[in-house]
């Protein structure tokens, strides 16, 4: 990890813990921005929040306007999607709704698993604007939250702050003179480590069914074209250069070969399997414990 003199600013947002790291305590001007860009994507992309965009979404057919990073994560999903054959898409939200990952957090499904709608039948993603020609309950999370990070990291360069770690609970992306040793969580047992792996610059991210788990057999990782939980893969682990991207192909090794995954991006990983095994890519540098 940073070094021990570290400044730590911490905050909650978008439902998550977030720790950011730096030599030199960040201002009070600067951590007002940082915040400042946390609430601005959740009023944007929240399928929790009443008020926001993609809330807006979902009750009604419209033409909907976003910010401009919405370029870049429309194109990283529609590739994605293509590649899984439909099972990662961002209309997943009214699947997990379904099961009872729903804006109330009822944790109750409210019926069998429902798969999600086919994205060429009901949106059309140019850019930044978004029509959806039936309501639909987006949901970006599978990149979203990397995305943020990399919204972070921007804002925190043109603050002067050139060396810095921020840990978006468990997604990491690290600029600093050194190497930091990262854990890696057992999928089973979050109280023990199955490896580690050293991060000399990029980011880190990491996806496990062990994570926002309600029910039996229940957990947030849905294949789209059928809306039920994926039981084959456990945990994941990706790096690339930037945290959008790691954090989207963390979730797309649940679908997708990470080999086959590497044939159109750059980036290293790591899969575990529900059997106990698991595979990984030649670049992938981490430690696994026997």
């Amino acid at each position: 990890m940073p070094q021990p003199d570290w400044s730590e600013f911490r905050f909650d947002g978008i439902g998550t813990r977030w720790e950011i790291s730096t030599p030199r305590p960040l201002s009070a001007g600067v951590r007002a921005r940082l915040l400042a860009v946390v609430e601005a994507y959740d009023g944007e992309w929240s399928r929790f929040r009443p008020d926001s965009t993609v809330s807006v979404m979902g009750r009604k057919p419209g033409r909907h306007e976003f910010p401009a990073e919405a370029a870049a994560l429309g194109g990283l999903y529609r590739s994605l999607y293509r590649l899984s054959a439909g099972a990662m898409t961002p209309l997943i939200g009214g699947s997990l709704a379904q099961l009872g990952y729903d804006a109330d957090y009822s944790l109750r499904p409210a019926g069998p698993p429902r798969a999600a709608p086919r994205w060429e039948d009901v949106l059309d993603w140019d850019g930044t604007v978004l029509t959806n020609h039936v309501p639909v309950v987006l949901d970006i999370g599978a990149a979203g939250k990397g995305q943020l990070v990399d919204l972070l990291a921007a804002e925190l360069r043109s603050h002067g702050h050139g060396s810095f770690l921020i840990d978006a609970s468990g997604d990491l992306l690290y600029a600093g003179p050194d190497v930091i040793t990262v854990a890696l969580e057992h999928p089973y047992d979050p109280t023990k480590a199955i490896g580690t792996v050293p991060v000399s610059g990029g980011a880190l991210c990491a996806s496990a069914s062990n994570r926002r788990v309600w029910g039996d057999g229940l957990h947030h990782v849905l294949d789209g074209t059928t809306g039920r939980p994926v039981t084959t893969a456990v945990a994941t682990w990706t790096m690339a250069a930037d945290t959008m991207l790691a954090d989207a192909l963390a979730t797309a090794l649940f679908f997708v070969p990470g080999a086959a995954l590497e044939r159109t991006f750059d980036f290293s990983w790591l899969t575990v399997f529900s059997d106990g095994s698991a595979a990984f890519s030649a670049g992938f540098e981490g430690t696994l414990f026997t």
